[in-house]
């Protein structure tokens, strides 16, 4: 293991995200941003041991380091299937040992950036005078509903509301659209508004988002808030566009050569997420679908790659990985057919290509509801409300063969849409960009915030891998 000497950093960043890979990719994303625009800071990213084995191979830079956590979680593998018991120990068994790692960390910590959900984490900063910033992990627009929610509770007690209209800029929404509101989640849900009380008690409000694409939103969360908020997205490794390497064992060059010899906007990139499934009943609807359309795919699926192959055809891919960004960046691809994913979103609309939308569960709804009828730059695939509606392959067929036509009057509105949306996300990032300027705003407080050093610093080690 090599460990190399430097001066004490100015600051020391605790990072603690809630232990799935939707929420360690875009906080790690975050911290890569912030060390590329300041090398003289220290990150300490904590996971439970689980996630150190999974993740503490990727490329990082010099100053960031791992430090673990023993599991409070007994099989990552099957985590996917028992949600709430997940979460529940996730919410009820991280805090002691992440304040026994605080206790040894060395040097002492000057800021601690936790995912939002871990309202506990807040009460562990404020607890020992460490400003704490929370950093939320989907879209400003599903933040407003949880947190409007604590305060309006009225509104939505007898569930007979069928249309809402409290979200800013955002037309009415319907209940269907909010699944976390529908009575079946009541543990999640006070978990949630307990998380949005304890916001007002973090010093600083991080959103992966860009301002300009729920800018009012956004706003009218800065007029409830006292504290600092900042649009910060998209948290996704653009830094690292630049990298031809692809993955460490080669297997991505077989999709990447394919897609170089796919036509341009031809082939329909596939992917539901890591976490929550579809139905092996919708799987094979789907496949089948694929095989009647004639359309060009890339399908990613984890565990049943090959029994879908066969299915499918041989107008595509099915393979169980990919570099997702590299990937919608493509020249071939020329639409994404996701679960809504906030992270997914974000990096389909740094590509600029059009959605079909097919939320499984929580935030996802809302979230094809701002692709579909606010952005206007996507279709549901689903036609009815409910989320376990079985979609049929003749259905499918139709819907693939016109989304997928590529000189139709709807089909060029939409990818003229998308691509106005992708410029939105260049503008973001660019040079006094909204979410530029965010990023160096938020590197300066915690800079100020963090002890004064002396100008002859003592010495200290960064590159360890693991602290526990």
């Amino acid at each position: 293991m090599e460990v190399q000497v430097v001066a004490l950093p100015t600051s020391h960043v605790v990072v603690v995200p809630y232990p799935s890979r939707g929420h360690i990719n875009p906080i790690m994303n975050l911290c890569k941003l912030l060390l590329s625009n300041n090398s003289d800071i220290l990150v300490t990213f904590v996971v439970t041991e689980q996630w150190l084995n999974l993740i503490s191979s990727e490329s990082k830079p010099i100053n960031l380091r791992f430090a673990s956590i023993p599991n409070v979680v007994p099989d990552l593998d099957r985590s996917a299937h028992n949600f709430l018991n997940v979460v529940e120990a996730v919410m009820t068994k991280m805090e002691a040992p992440l304040e026994e790692l605080l206790d040894r960390l060395q040097p002492p910590p000057t800021i601690i950036m936790c995912d939002a959900f871990l309202f506990w984490a807040v009460g562990v900063g404020n607890r020992r005078n460490i400003p704490v910033a929370a950093f939320w992990t989907t879209s400003t627009s599903e933040l407003w509903v949880q947190y409007y929610h604590i305060f309006q509770q009225n509104l939505l007690e007898n569930g007979e509301e069928e249309l809402i209209d409290y979200i800013p800029a955002m037309s009415w929404i319907r209940l269907s659209d909010i699944p976390l509101l529908d009575g079946k989640n009541q543990q999640i849900l006070q978990w949630a508004m307990k998380s949005c009380e304890w916001m007002h008690k973090a010093q600083y409000l991080l959103l992966p988002s860009i301002y300009e694409l729920e800018s009012q939103v956004i706003d009218a969360l800065k007029a409830r808030f006292t504290i600092p908020i900042y649009s910060i997205g998209p948290n996704i490794p653009y830094l690292t566009l630049g990298d031809n390497s692809h993955d460490a064992n080669g297997a991505g060059h077989s999709y990447l050569n394919w897609l170089d010899h796919q036509p341009c906007d031809s082939v329909l990139y596939i992917s539901y997420g890591s976490f929550l499934s579809v139905s092996s009943a919708q799987m094979d609807e789907i496949a089948a679908a694929l095989h009647n359309s004639g359309v060009r795919f890339l399908w990613i699926m984890h565990g049943e790659s090959s029994r879908l192959k066969e299915i499918c055809g041989n107008m595509g891919l099915v393979v169980p990985w990919c570099d997702q960004l590299r990937v919608l960046l493509h020249p071939a691809i020329g639409g994404y057919w996701t679960h809504c994913g906030w992270n997914s979103i974000i990096e389909g609309l740094f590509a600029g290509v059009p959605f079909l939308t097919f939320p499984l569960a929580m935030d996802q709804p809302l979230i094809s509801k701002l692709i579909v009828e606010d952005w206007k730059v996507g279709w549901r695939v689903k036609k009815e409300d409910k989320l376990d509606t079985l979609v049929r392959r003749d259905e499918i067929v139709v819907l693939l063969r016109k989304f997928m036509q590529l000189d139709s009057d709807v089909g060029k509105d939409m990818r003229k849409g998308a691509k106005e949306l992708q410029h939105i996300c260049q503008l973001a990032i660019a040079k006094e960009g909204s979410s530029e300027t965010n990023i160096k705003a938020f590197l300066k407080n915690i800079i100020e915030s963090a002890v004064p050093q002396g100008s002859n610093r003592p010495q200290a080690q960064v590159g360890i891998e693991n602290l526990s």
